[in-house]
């Protein structure tokens, strides 16, 4: 028996000044009970997506969650930490729980929160999170900084390309209230061009080429299929998969993006569809060069040729495969551990038409893709709305 969203919480996105990562964790886990209608105490487990890697000092946050009521004391609790993908992470862990018999219905929360350090202890942090052994002080945006070079090395500068990327992005987040940044000035000339507000980070990776740091959570409950038929949330997994590739960069060919490729063609195999059938996709746009690298793993273009789904307009908001509707890691924000579970989140209400501003208008049919480290830890999923056909 497979697992169904069933309800889902999301708070802002952002410098969310006077919210520490419990609150953050409470109001979200809140929301998604609230939204499931169900009670507390019929959550069977909890599961958290959190990274932390000294980003704040509760190192064990995991019941955290039982703050929201206290109908969830006893209930068990477990934090999963996968690098970016934590949120990923927690979401499959509580499904493979119902899908086992385990659990009948489970609370999903990532959180994070990340802007009570300096931009520096952030980078220090996030950088844990590639091979100490020989990638150790080195940043993740020369991480993907070195997949840029090397792309462009093959297929020539793509600068502006990746101006787009981050423009098409912020220019979506405008209509999404949950954004960390909603800025109308944020176009591709400002996004092409190197200034004092858009300086190289790591060549040649700019400001605008990397996502933000941010607060936020994101929280789904799961239930069984037996239990999910008779709530007005019925979101269908048609296919979840995970595929981890090697943590040295050394040991890879970064131009192939084995991981992500493999991972997204497992999807579509595992759902009975290719990206043809796909109506929206919210993507692990960490850096725009990812971004870019995603379209080719998608199927939308051949290796090397990702640049194509943006001149034909594909990815825009009125694309036939429109990316990162909600803005993207790039302009909603990437909270780490949040951001697997707010992926879920958007394409539920994606497929229940309750996305607001942000709708793509008939969507059956979503992908999510979130991934840790440099394409190391690598999640798929295609969710439909079982509701609407029933």
């Amino acid at each position: 028996m497979d697992a169904r969203i069933v309800g889902w919480g999301h708070t802002p996105f952002g410098r969310l000044e006077g919210t520490d990562l419990e609150g953050l964790v409470v109001q979200a886990a809140g929301e998604a009970i609230g939204h499931a209608g169900i009670d507390p105490a019929e959550i069977d487990g909890i599961w958290l997506g959190h990274f932390n890697a000294g980003l704040v000092d509760d190192g064990f946050a995991s019941s955290l969650v039982l703050q929201t009521d206290d109908r969830l004391r006893f209930t068990p609790a477990t934090r999963c930490e996968n690098a970016c993908a934590s949120g990923a992470a927690a979401v499959y862990a509580a499904r493979q729980a119902i899908r086992a018999g385990d659990a009948r219905i489970a609370l999903v929360v990532g959180a994070e929160k990340m802007t009570n350090r300096s931009t520096e202890e952030v980078t220090v942090a996030l950088a844990r999170a590639s091979y100490q052994g020989d990638e150790a002080g080195v940043s993740f945006p020369e991480i993907f900084a070195r997949f840029a070079r090397a792309y462009f090395a093959a297929n020539g500068d793509h600068s502006e390309i990746l101006a787009h990327i981050a423009a098409k992005n912020h220019a979506n987040a405008i209509a999404n209230p949950l954004a960390h940044l909603r800025r109308q000035d944020f176009t591709f000339d400002f996004c092409n061009a190197v200034s004092n507000r858009n300086p190289v980070i790591a060549d040649p990776l700019r400001l605008t080429d990397c996502s933000l740091i941010s607060d936020g959570a994101a929280a789904i409950v799961l239930a069984a299929e037996d239990v999910a038929a008779n709530m007005p949330n019925n979101i269908r997994f048609r296919a979840a998969v995970q595929v981890n590739d090697y943590l040295p960069m050394s040991r890879r060919d970064v131009l192939d993006f084995d991981g992500p490729r493999r991972a997204i063609a497992q999807a579509y195999e595992q759902a009975g569809v290719t990206v043809d059938d796909i109506d929206f996709a919210e993507v692990h746009d960490c850096f725009t060069i990812a971004e870019l690298m995603i379209y080719e793993a998608l199927g939308l273009a051949e290796k090397g040729e990702g640049a194509r789904a943006i001149r034909d307009g594909t990815v825009y908001a009125g694309g036939k495969l429109p990316v990162n509707l909600s803005g993207g890691l790039k302009a909603k924000g990437h909270p780490v551990g949040a951001t697997g579970v707010s992926m879920h989140v958007l394409a539920a209400q994606q497929l229940t038409g309750t996305a607001g501003a942000i709708q793509k208008q008939g969507a059956e049919l979503g992908l999510v893709f979130n991934m840790g480290g440099s394409a190391v830890a690598n999640y798929c999923s295609i969710l439909e709305n079982a509701g609407a056909q029933s």
